[in-house]
């Protein structure tokens, strides 16, 4: 049995490190207490606002310091636990660079709690940053970025969810509507209506099309499944990397898999796939795919079977078939998920920790996008491992039955246990020029 990773050296808690840092403040080493409005509105602003402002899906706005004020003690614990903002990659291990790293510094982490503990003073209003311009949420997110609404529009038909009701899967085959190929940049997916969210948990979209000489799957055999985007809370879409896209064809069609639960009331609503397009006299050289990495302990790739009253640990591989690059990692799993590592055994039987969630949360199914230059490169013939654990024991908070035995499936109260892993595939040539480019770039700054 593969135990956790260990961070080396000393391990500081959540306690150890709001005491070491009252501490300090005791001490008089951090200077003047912190305000509201020169100090903690900026981090706010940059870290939490995303989610909670006025009509957004945080359950308070922490727009203003009266909106503040109410949720001090509620702020002070979850911050000094690092349970906000949700990020939940293990800080000692692995990859660390991320573009849509949501986590606080050691820094702000630390202004925010001597704010606190400081006695909240609000400060002067004319320190205060200039509003945030939101996006409409009715909007596409990346509209501005490209100039426009999404050049495609895939929709599936309108569903009614009963107010009580059992966890419903929709599923829908769609035609795009595409008469020439055309090579995607950027995609999105959403609930048709700020409603719809409420019962949308998450959503899958596969790519079903016909090329010559690949599979009806729409992906060459050697590379996988074609799943062209899947969505969930704390997730907004994905972005290509320069030089880098997904290649649509003529007659394709969108698979959805949308998972609908019941919130009391009867909603009625849609699913939007959005997709940006390059430029048709814009060719990106390399193919990206968005795969799954499946750990089981079950003799079937995507199955899992859980004891009651155990910690469960499984474990599955995907081999790259050709060089590639890692762009993202995001875990996958349901209430009983408790953490999940990512590596990758090289040719040479070297062992790379690529990303560690040691703290998987169900309600935040987040999307660890690497940064440009930490992107890991691994050459053909790298194998992708992938541990997960499970905690079906009652000291797991969110685990509805410690004595029930858990098997795969899709409800809620069932588990799963893989890794949405989006890749880009690059020639041996490619890559070792990729290779031979970070190292000179690291060389020159080092």
């Amino acid at each position: 049995m593969q135990r956790e990773p260990r961070s080396w050296g000393v391990s500081v808690g959540p306690l150890a490190l709001t005491l070491l840092l009252l501490a300090r403040g005791e001490a008089g080493a951090q200077g003047p207490v912190p305000t509201f409005a020169k100090d903690v509105a900026p981090i706010f602003q940059a870290k939490c606002e995303a989610c909670h402002r006025p009509n957004s899906i945080g359950p308070m706005s922490l727009v203003s310091f009266d909106e503040v004020r109410p949720w001090i003690r509620s702020i002070r614990a979850r911050v000094a636990a690092r349970q906000m903002p949700p990020w939940h990659i293990d800080r000692t291990i692995g990859i660390q660079q991320f573009k849509d790293d949501r986590s606080l510094t050691d820094a702000q982490l630390d202004t925010v709690l001597r704010w606190i503990d400081g006695g909240a003073p609000r400060g002067d209003a004319k320190d205060l940053p200039s509003p945030k311009h939101w996006p409409d949420e009715t909007k596409w997110s990346f509209a501005e970025m490209f100039g426009g609404p999404p050049d495609l529009v895939v929709q599936t038909p309108p569903y009614t969810m009963p107010a009580l009701a059992q966890d419903v899967w929709f599923r829908r085959v769609v035609a795009t509507g595409l008469t020439e190929p055309r090579w995607v940049r950027a995609i999105e997916v959403r609930p048709l209506t700020t409603r719809g969210r409420r019962i949308v948990h998450h959503v899958t979209a596969q790519l079903d099309q016909d090329e010559p000489g690949v599979s009806a799957g729409g992906q060459a055999p050697s590379i996988g499944p074609a799943y062209f985007m899947e969505w969930a809370v704390g997730k907004q879409g994905e972005i290509m990397r320069p030089n880098s896209g997904k290649l649509m064809v003529p007659g394709s069609r969108i698979v959805f898999s949308v998972h609908y639960h019941a919130v009391g009331e009867e909603i009625t609503d849609a699913v939007e796939l959005g997709v940006y397009f390059y430029p048709k006299d814009q060719q990106p050289k390399h193919r990206q795919h968005l795969v799954s990495v499946y750990a089981s302990n079950s003799g079937r790739p995507e199955f899992v079977d859980i004891r009651p009253n155990s910690v469960s640990v499984t474990q599955g591989v995907r081999l790259m078939p050709q060089a590639g690059r890692i762009e993202s990692f995001q875990p996958h799993m349901h209430l009983r998920g408790k953490a999940m590592l990512m590596e990758a055994i090289l040719p040479d039987n070297t062992v790379r920790v690529l990303s560690y969630v040691s703290d998987f949360n169900f309600n935040w199914m987040t999307n660890y996008i690497y940064a440009d230059e930490a992107a890991p490169l691994v050459p053909k013939g790298t194998l992708l491992r992938v541990t997960a654990w499970h905690d079906n024991t009652a000291a797991n908070k969110n685990n509805p039955d410690p004595e029930q035995w858990v098997g795969h499936g899709d409800r809620t109260v069932d588990e799963m246990a893989h890794a949405w892993v989006n890749i880009t595939y690059l020639s041996d040539a490619d890559y070792a020029a990729e290779v031979a480019r970070r190292r000179a770039a690291h060389d020159k700054t080092h």
